[in-house]
């Protein structure tokens, strides 16, 4: 079917139409603000990464609750995405990314200053409600704007922004949390108004699509039969599960607790993962881009899963950050091909219903596995969570096997 009209009165609604041609498509500076913004809140939650499992420890909590207070932020994540597209169709995209940057500067505040472990479950929750609303809008917002040959590396650069504020995040956090252990989320704070206030500056003069009843919104149900956006969905999970949850519930912990190696150590591992990511992002948004999704992605679930579940059998500290480093380089392979296929699925459209989904299976996989893997730490350690979570990686494998290419012929 011919795709959808675009509203001519768009600035960039040339994003989602391929370049005439003898044109070399160069990246919008929208998502070069945008790519600012995440540096910002990179740096800020980086600074909270491996010293909020500590600090819940602090309220005399076993590792299943302190793994509860990590999946609480994507549990809250997932009850309100549904809520967040339907936003993201009224509001359009900045106001919803400003109101959400300020929720979550709000909760990480008033985490420095909870009386108690419920205090501590409410402000993390809180915060995981205002990511929602701004990580939807904000990848919204880079679909919008992103031509369809570049979207492998604007993905790219999307996740370079994160991951570069993430390597000097972690360390100043521990770092800070030597000074104070509340210092590094009054910080986050801090950095997500100065994110909020770049964002409204520099994207004030973005249209709002919703108000343009000509262009056609991406169909849900058309989308969730897509065997490319059924793999983008099930690694999603996955990577909630592995990356985003057990990483940041359980290697702090392993650090500490079985490598007796302190919590500046933690840091470090963080860290470590986060400069591999990095290093590969650039070269892989450009194969992404030039070859195709489905390679990167593969090589980059399993590299993921054999880093995972090699660091439960560790017992050095050198062998363990060697393995985040091959972890963050797994990582690094999966970000920009599985955020490019969702925007090739998309087409460029707007479609806070098709990204609210995407989201939340991530966030579920982010709740579930911090959880269980904390249950499994508790009755069988280390090793089996570890193990566990490098299996779900690897499921997902055979769906992206079975997945067409979706890079299209014309940009690559």
């Amino acid at each position: 079917m011919p795709p959808p009209p675009l509203d001519p009165s768009d600035p960039v609604r040339d994003a989602a139409l391929p370049p005439t041609s003898g044109e070399k498509p160069t990246l919008p500076r929208e998502v070069i603000v945008l790519v600012a913004a995440a540096f910002l809140v990179a740096v800020g939650y980086g600074l909270i990464a491996p010293v909020l499992p500590a600090y819940a420890s602090g309220f005399g909590v076993s590792n299943a609750a302190v793994s509860v207070i990590i999946s609480a932020f994507a549990f809250a994540r997932l009850i309100f995405s549904p809520f967040a597209g339907k936003l993201l169709a009224r509001l359009a995209e900045r106001p919803l990314y400003l109101a959400g940057l300020l929720i979550v500067a709000a909760s990480s505040i008033a985490i420095a200053y909870s009386p108690g472990y419920s205090g501590l479950l409410i402000a993390r929750s809180a915060g995981g409600i205002g990511s929602a609303m701004f990580t939807i809008s904000g990848l919204a917002l880079l679909v919008r704007v992103t031509p369809a040959p570049l979207r492998g590396r604007a993905s790219a650069m999307y996740a370079s922004g994160f991951l570069i504020g993430g390597i000097s995040g972690p360390l100043i956090g521990g770092l800070l949390a030597g000074w104070s252990i509340k210092a590094p989320f009054i910080s986050y704070g801090v950095l997500l108004v100065i994110a909020a206030a770049v964002v409204q500056v520099s994207l004030r003069h973005i249209p709002n699509p919703v108000r343009n009843t000509d262009i056609v919104q991406v169909d849900l149900r058309e989308t969730l039969r897509l065997p490319a956006f059924q793999a983008a969905l099930s690694s999603n999970f996955a990577v909630g599960w592995s990356v985003f949850g057990i990483r940041m519930a359980l290697i702090p912990l392993f650090v500490v607790q079985v490598l007796d190696a302190g919590e500046a150590m933690a840091g470090w591992a963080l860290t470590v993962f986060a400069i591999g990511n990095a290093a590969v992002l650039t070269f892989v948004g450009r194969w992404v881009d030039q070859v195709g999704r489905k390679t990167p992605m593969i090589l980059g679930l399993v590299v993921s899963a054999a880093s995972l579940g090699l660091i439960g059998i560790s017992g050095q500290v050198w062998e363990l950050l060697a393995l985040c480093l091959v972890g963050g380089i797994g990582s690094g392979l999966i970000t920009p091909a599985q955020q490019a296929v969702v925007a090739d699925v998309m087409g460029g459209r707007p479609g806070g219903s098709v990204l609210a989904v995407y989201q939340m299976t991530g966030d579920i996989g982010a709740v579930v596995g911090p959880v269980v893997a904390g249950l499994l730490v508790d009755a069988s350690g280390f090793g089996v969570a570890l193990g566990v979570g490098a299996a779900v990686v690897l499921a997902t494998v055979p769906l992206w096997f079975r997945s067409p290419e979706t890079l299209p012929k014309s940009a690559g």
